[in-house]
C-alpha cells in the first residue's frame, strides 16, 4: 500500500514538472503563473504545493534536469574533447525533442541574465567542460598554450548564444548543423594539425543526428 502510494505520488510528481515545463517553454519564468502549471499538469493545486512550495522551487529543478545530460561521464573511460563535442549535440537534441530540456534551458537564460542573475548553472557546465578537456590537453589533443579554462568559458558562451539564435531564426530546426559550424570553425584554431582527424564536429555515430529524409 506505501510503495502504491509513492508511486502515485513520483506519478503526480513528474506531470507537475511536465505540465510547469511546457508553462515555461511558453511563457518563461515571469510569464508562468501557477494556475497555469496546474492547467497544463492536470493535478489541483494541493498536489502542486505537497511536492512544490513555490514557482522558484519548480523552475530550480527543471534547472537543475538538464544536467542529466552529463551525468554519464564518470563513465566514459576516456572523457576528452570528443566527450564535448558529443555532450553540445546531445543538448542540441534535447532542445529540439524535449520540452523539460527546453524549459530548464530557457529558465537558465533568465536566471542568469538581467532580472535574476545568477551564474551557478553556467558555472557547473563549465567545470563540466573543464573535467574532459583537462585530460585532451594533457595527451596532446589541445594546444598546451591554451587555458582550458578560459577555452570551456568560451564553449558555454557560445552554445548559449548558437542555440538562443537558433530557436529564433528557425526554432532550433538548424541546432545541428550550427553546432557543427562551431566545432567546423573552432577545432583548427585549439587542436594540433596532426590530431585533428581524430574528431568529429557532427558528432559521433552515437550521438549524430538522424539524416533528414529525402
Amino acid at each position: 500500500m506505501a510503495r502504491a502510494r509513492q508511486e502515485r505520488a513520483e506519478i503526480t510528481r513528474q506531470a507537475i514538472l511536465d505540465g510547469a515545463a511546457t508553462a515555461f517553454d511558453l511563457g518563461g519564468f515571469e510569464g508562468t503563473s501557477l494556475s497555469d502549471v496546474v492547467k497544463h499538469a492536470g493535478v489541483t493545486k494541493g498536489a502542486l504545493y505537497f511536492h512544490f512550495p513555490s514557482k522558484e522551487a519548480l523552475a530550480r529543478t527543471l534547472m537543475d534536469e538538464q544536467f542529466q545530460v552529463s551525468e554519464h561521464l564518470p563513465a566514459v573511460e576516456n572523457p576528452g574533447l570528443q566527450t564535448v563535442i558529443d555532450l553540445t549535440h546531445q543538448m542540441a537534441h534535447g532542445l529540439r525533442t524535449d520540452v523539460r530540456i527546453r524549459a530548464g534551458i530557457r529558465l537558465v537564460i533568465e536566471f542568469g541574465s538581467f532580472t535574476h542573475p545568477d551564474p551557478t548553472p553556467y558555472d557547473a557546465w563549465i567545470d563540466t567542460c573543464r573535467s574532459c578537456l583537462t585530460p585532451a590537453q594533457q595527451r596532446g589533443d589541445i594546444h598546451p598554450s591554451l587555458d582550458v579554462r578560459d577555452l570551456s568559458t568560451l564553449l558555454v558562451g557560445a552554445f548559449t548564444g548558437i542555440q538562443v539564435t537558433s530557436h529564433v531564426r528557425t526554432r532550433r530546426e538548424d541546432l545541428h548543423r550550427r553546432v557543427a559550424d562551431l566545432w567546423n570553425f573552432l577545432l583548427p584554431a585549439i587542436v594540433p594539425p596532426q590530431r585533428i582527424t581524430r574528431f568529429h564536429p557532427t558528432g559521433t555515430p552515437e550521438t549524430a543526428p538522424p539524416a533528414p529524409a529525402h
